[in-house]
């Protein structure tokens, strides 16, 4: 029996068909244009698409952002313009205009998809042109394939058979991490004595981490299947491992490293006892208001699962069903077995059925996308957007707290507004 079928039968696990509402693979260029500081994403899409990303990452007055759109129109969908001739000038004149980009990713979208626009054969033929300057990958970012975050596991998988080659022992980690979080997993990770250590995404492009045999990768997010397929065929070993949400999942992800690295106890609990008492600390100063509250989730960013295992063990809080957009078995395994018995577990989503099932339980705070936020708000439900957890450092240790507090404000400003 497989460790991820050991403890299945300990949740209602269940599958589900229908209507999504989740937002497409583009958004996570928000976050991936903040983390490689010198690549540039550029969407071949619609102007739905580019006013998707324009809202998504706010309005950005001072600086002139690492993403764009190059819209396709009218004349393109008739075909009246070769759409392979439209983006190499547009590839062009956005190289000439940034020299300073290095990684340019071509991020197909739906319109680019339904029109049969080959982005793979466009960044092979620009590919030509601009190498060894600037390195030309594509990915698909399409909401008819991917759903929100599944952005940058595309996008990661499309770089992983790029990495450089070594045979030494390793630990990578997988997932974009904000750069405090990284900083903070470094020192910590020195102090055990585990490394060398490398990050993907890197900083730089310029600063890709060589992967090989002697390769073990610890995944920092939930939603990176195809990256851990592709580093799997580099010969890169997965650690399992629960994910780095809260002081429990912190402490038991290092371990895993830890362990693969023979770290001695007393070194390892010296080095992370600091860290985790902080966290309890932080976590202290919410968990009165949240112990005992129900929460619903709606799927959206695959963090669902890693989220109820911190908010049930961790604040004491009720999990009236864990919804999830896919449920990757083998690596949340370990989350998995860290649930209550008997938690409501479903993948995938039928939004109508859902919502029946949400407006029945009437919980304490629903986790759900903005385009289900506004409407349950209005029914009377508090919502927690899920997407903000994704845009906000909730990693490590020092970030315990402020995990917490994402799901106190909503019900604080509940409070306040009650009449």
């Amino acid at each position: 029996m497989s460790a991820a079928s050991e403890f299945v039968p300990l949740q209602q696990l269940r599958s589900e068909r229908g209507q999504r509402a989740v937002f497409c693979g583009l958004t996570g260029i928000i976050w991936l244009h903040r983390k490689i500081q010198d690549a540039f994403f550029l969407v071949v899409g619609s102007r739905t698409c580019a006013h998707l990303i324009q809202s998504a990452a706010g309005v950005m007055i001072f600086a002139e952002p690492r993403f764009a759109t190059a819209i396709i129109d009218d004349r393109d969908l008739a075909g009246l313009a070769d759409a392979n001739d439209e983006l190499d000038r547009v590839v062009t004149q956005l190289l000439e205009r940034r020299p300073d980009i290095r990684l340019l990713f071509l991020v197909g979208s739906c319109p680019s998809e339904v029109i049969k626009l080959d982005l793979s054969r466009a960044a092979t033929r620009l590919s030509k042109s601009f190498e060894p300057r600037v390195r030309i990958r594509n990915y698909s970012g399409s909401g008819i394939e991917t759903t929100f975050t599944q952005g940058e596991d595309a996008c990661l998988a499309a770089l992983a058979p790029t990495l450089p080659v070594t045979a030494e022992k390793s630990l990578l980690v997988v997932g974009a991490l904000p750069d405090v979080v990284e900083d903070q997993f470094r020192r910590l990770f020195a102090a055990l004595g585990i490394g060398p250590v490398n990050f993907f995404p890197p900083r730089r492009s310029t600063e890709l981490p060589p992967v090989g045999p002697g390769t073990r990768f610890l995944l920092a997010q939930p939603f990176l299947a195809d990256t851990a397929r592709a580093l799997g065929e580099r010969g890169a070993v997965q650690i399992p491992a629960p994910f780095p949400l809260g002081a429990e999942g912190t402490t038991a992800w290092l371990q895993a490293a830890a362990t693969e690295w023979h770290v001695e106890p007393g070194r390892f609990a010296a080095v992370t006892g600091p860290g985790h008492e902080r966290a309890q600390r932080s976590l202290s100063r919410h968990r009165d208001q949240l112990a005992g509250k129900r929460v619903f989730f709606f799927p959206d960013s695959q963090l669902e699962v890693p989220l109820a295992r911190f908010l049930s063990r961790e604040l004491g809080m009720q999990l009236t069903e864990v919804g999830t957009p896919y449920l990757h078995r083998e690596h949340l395994a370990p989350e998995l077995a860290l649930l209550p018995e008997g938690t409501k577990v479903v993948e995938g989503q039928h939004v109508d059925n859902q919502l029946d099932r949400c407006r029945a339980e009437r919980p304490d705070i629903v986790v759900c996308g903005l385009g289900l936020a506004n409407p349950l708000e209005a029914e009377g439900l508090t919502t927690k957007w899920s997407i903000e957890l994704v845009f906000t450092p909730i990693h490590g240790y020092e970030q315990a707290g402020d995990l917490a507090e994402l799901f106190a404000r909503p019900l604080n400003r509940r409070l306040r507004l009650a009449v």
